[in-house]
């Protein structure tokens, strides 16, 4: 129970009992000290604090002091066993730089910077993100345009399968962005607009299979992105990979692209995506849409064209028997009308009618 103290007798600009504190350097660091709660008495010069490899398992709003730690510009918070970051938590003016790694987080507020907006340029959340509700309120918060500011964010080594879609979009001065070593199989639902100033991206170690075209389309349409990494992906070399090929050869934003292999089906395994060509595909060059549509059409015009002349022909094949046929109904329909025709006129004549009602008769 001693050890859950952190100090609290020291005097305004101390140092924490368990901290290590240097004022000339700005800095603190209470590392491994069986912390399981953020030290209330931090000295209001620090600018870099290290609170690692403790027990902290939520940090609550105003853990962080805006008032008593103005100056505060890195915040490590690595390597713990956090949980939860609440509301307004991390509502600090000057915070640059925030580690989250090593973490299993849960809970992450979107509002864990506050209500405004925030000066963050570094945000490392490396292996933090296992819990896939985490990983949308991150999102939320990303979107939200709280942290608008935000140059470099590292979600590497997460496990993460898919990205909410428009996750990075509210990310104007993006610079660096990192997702290695996740299961990625696909990034068909991740924008990459307005990305403007991104110029690293790491995508290595994960899933992916192929790169569509429409990916292909906004990598190309960012003017500083120059170095892509797509080392050790389990690419599939059948059809679909075709555009991501001729992407490779004729770009200058992958870095070591002459290491990417094929990964399946077993005939391709090993083979360099940019020695493949289409008759190792065996592809064969498909049709516009429109281009489809007139070949369907005149396809069902020539099914309709050959019914109705195999009709024709049958009609004349059979002239004979169709002409008795005729005659034959014309002949019954006369016999039934003189049968009405003779009803008529008994009905009508009143004498007939006079001898068929007299029983006498």
């Amino acid at each position: 129970p001693v050890l859950l103290g952190c100090g609290s007798a020291q005097q305004p600009g101390g140092c924490p009992d368990l901290c290590e504190c240097s004022e000339p350097a700005k800095t603190v660091k209470c590392v491994n000290r069986n912390l399981t709660a953020v030290p209330p008495d931090l000295p209001p010069y620090v600018r870099s604090l290290f609170i690692t490899g403790n027990p902290l398992t939520h940090v609550p709003a105003g853990a962080f002091s805006a008032q008593r730690l103005p100056d505060l510009s890195a915040l490590n918070l690595s390597g713990n066993h956090l949980q939860a970051v609440e509301a307004g938590a991390l509502a600090l003016p000057a915070l640059r730089q925030l580690d989250l790694s090593g973490n299993a987080l849960i809970s992450l507020s979107p509002q864990a910077f506050g209500d405004g907006g925030s000066a963050l340029e570094e945000l490392a959340l490396r292996g933090a993100l296992r819990d896939h509700g985490v990983l949308f309120s991150l999102a939320t918060l990303l979107q939200s345009g709280a942290l608008r500011n935000l140059s470099r964010l590292d979600l590497a080594d997460n496990g993460l399968l898919v990205l909410p879609a428009g996750m990075f979009t509210a990310l104007p001065a993006l610079r660096q962005l990192d997702l290695s070593n996740n299961s990625l199989v696909g990034l068909q639902n991740v924008s990459f607009q307005g990305l403007g100033q991104l110029q690293s991206l790491n995508l290595s170690n994960n899933s992916l299979a192929v790169l569509w075209n429409s990916t292909l389309v906004q990598f190309r349409s960012l003017p500083t992105l120059r170095h892509i990494d797509l080392g050790h992906n389990t690419w599939v070399c059948d059809c679909p990979i075709e555009d991501l090929v001729a992407w490779l050869k004729e770009s200058d934003q992958v870095e070591g692209k002459e290491a990417l292999t094929c990964a399946y089906p077993d005939k391709m395994l090993g083979k360099a995506l940019l020695k493949i060509n289409s008759l190792d595909l065996n592809c064969s060059v498909p049709m516009d849409l429109p281009s489809q549509l007139q070949t369907s059409y005149v396809f069902l015009g020539i099914v309709l064209a050959l019914i109705g002349a195999i009709f024709l022909l049958v009609l004349y094949l059979n002239r004979k028997g169709i002409k008795k046929w005729m005659h034959n109904i014309r002949d019954a329909c006369r016999d039934h009308m003189e049968g009405y025709h003779y009803r008529y006129e008994i009905n009508a004549d009143p004498r007939l009618t006079n001898l068929s009602s007299n029983s006498d008769v």
